[in-house]
């Protein structure tokens, strides 16, 4: 027998003598297997009481030896030569024991192996559910101000984040020029949450150059305030607001054309 096979015998044993053995029992069967493997499975060998004690972290005599008594009991290892006292070493046998019977211990394993399997399906179902909320046909669709922050995915909330500043801002900009706001409030969710993701991920774009761009489309300067009014055409102009920088271009007065952009923008 392999220790595999040893230790397989002893847990059938032990799961259907649930009152008999104890945590005792199985230490010191374990390290029983565990010298014998190290003796290069000798068919006898010495196992010494106070080794034992001292790996096992067992104090007391009384308690080991009865211990080791019952395993000689249940036929799991035999007795060469006893010692007189706890000074002394055991010689002992592994017994090959093929008694203890195994179908109860293999139908619980694979009841709750299944029950887990089902479980985890379960779990990997509801994270899956979570992490195709982007690809959802409804969240898409829906005006991208009128989702609440409780339904974005965790690692989706940082473009939310940035798309809900800049919507509000276009909202903003828009409203300080008394021009229509009907385009920026009914703009879908997805509409406005790719560019920003998109910037993010596949163009380069960090947080410090979104921030730079939010406190040009926010300050005094007027001409990208006409220009830029949602997430799609940010993208599209955010290397020339990062080229601005902080020194936006002085216009006094708004080009005709950005007026117009304004007015029309509904």
């Amino acid at each position: 027998m392999s220790g595999y096979e040893f230790s397989r015998a002893w847990f059938d044993f032990s799961f259907n003598h649930p009152n008999k053995v104890k945590p005792v029992h199985t230490a010191i069967y374990f390290f029983v297997i565990e010298r014998c493997n190290r003796l290069g499975w000798k068919e006898n060998f010495g196992f010494p009481t106070d080794l034992a004690m001292e790996a096992l972290g067992i104090k007391n005599y009384k308690t080991y030896i009865r211990a080791l008594e019952d395993l000689v009991d249940w036929n799991f290892i035999q007795w060469i030569q006893k010692s007189k006292n706890q000074y002394t070493a055991n010689v002992i046998a592994l017994v090959k024991n093929t008694k203890a019977q195994p179908e109860a211990l293999d139908k619980a394993l694979h009841t709750t192996v299944s029950e887990q399997c089902s479980k985890q399906v379960r779990s990997i179902a509801s994270i899956d559910k979570q992490i195709n909320l982007l690809n959802n046909e409804t969240l898409n669709k829906k005006p991208f101000l009128k989702i609440d922050k409780s339904e974005i995915p965790k690692d989706q909330l940082i473009y939310y984040q940035w798309a809900l500043k800049f919507q509000q801002l276009f909202l903003k900009n828009l409203k300080n020029k008394s021009a229509p706001t009907k385009k920026v409030e009914i703009t879908s969710f997805k509409n406005c949450l790719d560019p920003i993701r998109l910037m993010m991920e596949k163009d380069g774009v960090s947080e410090d150059q979104l921030l730079l761009a939010y406190e040009l489309l926010n300050g005094s300067e007027e001409f990208w305030k006409g220009i830029i009014l949602s997430t799609y055409k940010l993208r599209e102009k955010i290397g020339q607001l990062i080229a601005q920088g902080k020194k936006p271009v002085k216009i006094k007065t708004m080009d005709l054309q950005v007026q117009h952009k304004i007015q029309s923008y509904d």
